[in-house]
């Protein structure tokens, strides 16, 4: 360059300036351009061709057809040569670059890690690296120090700012017995916690290996846009010759014209921008939703998202709080909630809970006590067969005026019996979170049908569909039938399931997308498609809307590409010399390298665009 610069601007002649610039091509040539011939021809041992092949093909052109000129006293063309591989590795610096400013999401969730951890040790309180902290291990946590691991608070309370991992803008209440979650940040109070999970199987390790992952997946419309390359590049190479025989016999260019329209070719073709189109939106996007606490599980999904047409939930723990509470107690309150309490004592269900926080003692003993799925449970106090669950547990009830009322009022009603007679009725209701009529009304503006799954009896589930505008409900539904549920609806709809990633995995696993509701450390990652860190209905909104953005913009890229190389082949072939449009090789050089940047700005655009909840 600075050869032809000096000449040029003062025109001086440099004695010999050809065979300085050979020298100097042929050290460019031999390092620079190597990983490019090499790439080649590995390509073309295997019988394929590459982006390599092209760059490859274009400077040897140039470079041995300049060595001939340069034994034959003809005019050289080694800078030629030497500006594209010098473009194209510079284009390829700006691009590494930018993927780097791309994929730092990683990056910077894992310096979000503590270094160490004021950890109890033989009764006084030492500063222990990260590394050296066990499961059990007591930590303390001052204001303005960061949780160092996953655990459960045993003394004090505190507000936690956990936006970092959860995105959650706001600080969170936290007292004993509450989750924290490690790399959050303890704001103004002193607590102690026991660690429950170290190294791997922290909420942020998990975090971080599942955006790696997304980050180096492919999208389904990847394996297109490698079957268009592999095509792409033979079609340009005899593209390339075709220019080169068009100018030289029929149009009366001279050999070194022809050639310089024909390297021109291969050199503008070159489908680098195509390459990149899809990785660098993955991983803006997967980056900029792990941020928000949205964790998309690999590029298939974006694909699937843009085809979805209903999103079914679950009901308690997804559209409701998931702690139910006792509101009506009917017939004698005492009675009534000290068996209630005595058999749910043995009991699993969300619902014998909410008994047992009304109720937590009962002096009745239970013996022969049976779980009935779906229905309740049964045993014996005193001899006496009694019940907690479904009235068809019962032969009669004379509460059905009472039991019918509550379940109009949304209220999940459990009967009571002895003997196989009702005794009484224990109304628990579940409230509708704050968000989820918001998070259905933006659904239903997107054009998606909304449905809900439930194990409740349909009036009160679909007290709870009209409370947030859900469209259709499935009530009376055991777990084990969700499934089968959501594959009836897949014959006529694509289908996202949300659900609490754990009761419902199989639900999950059927869907076409499973949207995995966690809540603190206990997000089940492996169940869902996309997994929600906070348990926030408009997730499923910024998630569904976030996935199609990404995908938008691979398409965008895509677009642009391939209009590059639609534009720029017939300039550089010399269709339009009769317009002034000439392009050289080392333009078509700088050139490619511009689209490739192109391509990857657009995708760090995503860091920009607007979610509209």
């Amino acid at each position: 360059m600075l050869v032809m610069m000096i000449t040029n601007l003062f025109g001086l002649m440099i004695h010999g300036d050809a065979w300085i610039m050979f020298g100097l091509t042929t050290i460019v040539m031999a390092i620079s351009a190597r990983q490019f011939i090499e790439s080649a021809w590995a390509s073309f041992k295997n019988h394929h061709a590459n982006m390599d092949t092209l760059v490859a093909v274009g400077t040897l052109v140039t470079y041995v057809y300049s060595i001939f000129a340069l034994l034959t006293g003809r005019a050289v063309f080694f800078e030629s040569a030497a500006f594209v591989v010098t473009f194209v590795l510079l284009g390829q610096v700006f691009e590494e670059r930018m993927r780097d400013s791309a994929s730092s999401a990683v990056e910077k969730l894992v310096n979000l890690q503590a270094k160490d951890a004021e950890v109890l040790r033989d009764g006084q309180y030492i500063q222990v690296p990260i590394d050296e902290v066990e499961l059990g291990d007591e930590i303390r946590v001052k204001p303005g120090q960061k949780i160092a691991l996953d655990g459960i608070i045993i003394s004090g309370k505190s507000a936690i700012n956990e936006a970092m991992v959860t995105g959650e803008s706001m600080p969170v209440s936290k007292k004993v017995g509450d989750h924290v979650i490690g790399s959050t940040l303890n704001i103004d109070g002193t607590v102690t916690f026991k660690v429950t999970k170290v190294g791997s199987d922290t909420m942020l390790a998990q975090i971080v290996e599942l955006v790696k992952k997304a980050q180096t997946s492919h999208a389904p419309i990847q394996k297109t846009v490698d079957q268009i390359a592999n095509i792409f590049v033979p079609i340009v190479l005899m593209v390339s010759i075709l220019t080169f025989t068009i100018w030289y016999s029929f149009l009366g260019a001279s050999v070194v014209n022809a050639m310089l329209f024909a390297v021109s070719v291969i050199i503008i073709a070159c489908p680098c921008a195509l390459g990149i189109a899809t990785p660098t939106a993955l991983m803006v996007g997967t980056g900029r939703s792990a941020k928000l606490g949205i964790l998309i599980k690999n590029g298939e999904v974006l694909e699937t998202v843009n085809q979805i047409t209903t999103v079914v939930f679950d009901k308690t723990g997804t559209i409701t709080e998931g702690t139910p509470k006792v509101t009506n107690v009917i017939g004698d309150e005492k009675e009534v909630l000290a068996i209630a309490a005595a058999l749910e004592s043995a009991s699993e269900h969300p619902l014998a809970k909410a008994i047992l926080k009304q109720q937590p003692n009962s002096d009745y003993v239970v013996e022969n006590f049976k779980s009935i799925e779906g229905r309740g449970v049964e045993g014996e106090i005193n001899g006496e067969k009694v019940f907690v669950g479904s009235p068809k547990l019962a032969k009669s009830n004379s509460f059905e005026a009472e039991m019918h009322q509550l379940q109009n009022e949304a209220k999940t009603v459990v009967t009571v019996g002895r003997n196989q007679q009702v005794i009484g009725l224990v109304a628990i209701q579940d409230m509708a979170k704050a968000t989820a009529k918001t998070a259905i009304n933006s659904l239903h503006r997107r054009g998606l049908k909304t449905a809900m799954l439930t194990g409740d009896n349909e009036l009160v589930a679909q007290a709870i569909a009209d409370q947030v505008g859900i469209d259709t409900v499935i009530a009376n539904v055991l777990p084990k039938d969700k499934a089968d549920q959501v594959k009836h609806l897949q014959t006529n709809e694509v289908v996202a399931f949300v659900g609490d990633g754990i009761n419902d995995a199989p639900a999950l696993a059927t869907a076409d997308v499973g949207i995995a509701m966690g809540s603190g450390t206990d997000v089940a990652i492996e169940s869902g498609d996309i997994v929600l860190v906070k348990n926030d209905l408009l997730d499923v909104v910024k998630a569904l809307e976030l996935s199609k953005k990404t995908f938008n913009r691979i398409k965008l890229n895509l677009f642009w590409a391939f209009i590059y190389n639609a534009i720029g082949i017939p300039i550089a072939a010399g269709i339009f010399v009769s317009l002034g449009l000439i392009l050289s090789p080392e333009l078509a050089g700088l050139g490619m390298a511009l689209s490739s940047i192109s391509v990857v700005g657009s995708s760090l655009l995503l860091n920009k665009v607007k979610l509209v909840v």
